[in-house]
């Protein structure tokens, strides 16, 4: 009996997925189990596995192309099977009967100028020609895209070998060994397009549409508190200089977290979520870190922060901010966080208000140190401060309990020394 293979809810946000790559093409035997083929979510770039025993009779969905959860995008069949009763979804690309995981790149110059296979008509050098798309953008998977980039690979000097012309990853991968690099800015002030229509990714489609669920409907207030800390950068100093002879070092982002999670263990209320007719808080505190990927934004969770150290924490966030700038991160390592800590002092921010992710009822936004005057006992002295601000779900957190909370926090990044022992 035929199998039918699915978009597959592969994240437990996701509503469609693009599909990057299929690693089969029409006519392999398939046995359930096999990698069929690579697709984006919300989240991240997960694989779509067999689920029946044949021949990959039919491939509906090309490269490049958007389905929603549950559409057919191909079928699994024996080789006798009818299957033309079967329908799939299509975004109008051929689907890729001749491109499999293996077949060879057209090959590309030295000079940059892409050169034909055996048996192709010469490539044009034009600038239509490269782009493939009469001078709009360049038809290029996800993945072509993002290896391009971190190769510094021109993509409109490729002839790319993929279904309609599209460039796949191991176009770029030839590319890069021929040298084909990107041009300097002066190279296109001429012929530079007035402007460029860049496709949303199904992480930025996700923000976009969950966001719109907490700053409208969310009713959300502010909170914001300075904190001296002074004490915590001498901590911070103190244990590096004991951990440099084995390669380990603290952040202050980890310290912040560590004492995030800490506080939230004494005011559950914050350590909570809005549910339909109730509000449900939580002994254990997993923490959301907020990680900048090149498609958006997600937050790996720590979970049970509040019982693990900070050199642990530090570990762990760097480990799952590694995978998720790669889209590694499995379905339970993004989910189920109890608070979300957003912190942009890295890049120069002293103070920002973060929009809470539902059903978290609160978020810390964190911004950067910076030596400031302040009056302490009448006089003016110079203190390196950080400024915290806190949105809260007024639904779930009232005032005085958000401000608690932050004293709380302020008072343990004060004086660190409880967390760090």
């Amino acid at each position: 009996m035929a199998t039918k293979v699915h978009m597959e809810a592969l994240s437990p946000t996701m509503e469609e997925g693009q599909l990057v790559q299929w690693l089969k093409a029409e006519g392999d035997e398939i046995s359930s189990g096999d990698i069929l083929a690579e697709i984006e979510t919300d989240k991240a770039t997960m694989e779509l596995v067999a689920r029946g025993d044949g021949i990959l009779r039919k491939i509906f969905l090309g490269a490049g192309g958007t389905a929603e959860v549950g559409a057919v995008i191909g079928v699994i069949a024996t080789a006798d099977e009818d299957i033309t009763g079967i329908e799939g979804v299509s975004d109008g690309s051929p689907s890729p009967t001749a491109a499999t995981p293996d077949a060879p790149a057209a090959p590309v110059s030295g000079a940059g100028t892409p050169v034909p296979a055996v048996g192709e008509a010469p490539v044009s050098t034009s600038s239509e020609a490269a782009s493939g798309t009469g001078g709009g953008r360049v038809k290029a998977s996800p993945l072509a895209r993002r290896l391009a980039e971190e190769m510094g690979v021109e993509l409109r000097l490729i002839s790319g070998s993929g279904p309609g012309g599209r460039v796949v990853k191991r176009d770029i991968e030839a590319a890069k060994v021929a040298g084909v690099s990107a041009p300097s800015m002066a190279r296109w002030t001429e012929d530079a397009a007035e402007y460029e229509d860049v496709p949303t990714s199904q992480m930025r489609k996700a923000i976009a549409k969950r966001l719109v669920t907490s700053i409208g409907p969310v009713p959300t207030f502010y909170l914001t508190m300075d904190v001296d800390m002074g004490r915590v950068l001498q901590a911070r100093k103190s244990i590096n200089s004991m951990l440099e002879k084995d390669g380990g070092k603290i952040s202050i982002n980890d310290i912040v977290l560590k004492a995030v999670a800490a506080a939230l263990r004494q005011h559950p209320n914050c350590n909570a979520q809005w549910q339909e007719g109730f509000v449900r808080r939580f002994n254990a505190v997993h923490v959301g870190v907020a990680v900048a990927i090149e498609d958006g934004l997600i937050t790996p969770v720590v979970r049970n922060a509040h019982l693990k150290g900070i050199l642990q924490i530090g570990a762990e966030v760097r480990e799952l901010a590694g995978r998720a700038r790669l889209k590694k991160l499995m379905p339970e390592e993004y989910t189920g966080a109890t608070f979300t800590v957003s912190n942009l002092g890295m890049f120069g921010i002293h103070d920002f208000t973060a929009i809470i992710n539902p059903p978290e009822a609160g978020i810390l936004a964190v911004g950067g140190i910076e030596q400031t005057p302040v009056v302490v006992d009448g006089e003016i002295v110079v203190q390196p401060r950080m400024r915290m601000t806190m949105s809260c779900d007024h639904r779930v957190i009232d005032g005085a309990q958000g401000s608690r909370y932050l004293q709380t926090l302020k008072s343990m990044l004060e004086e660190p020394t409880a967390i760090l022992l």
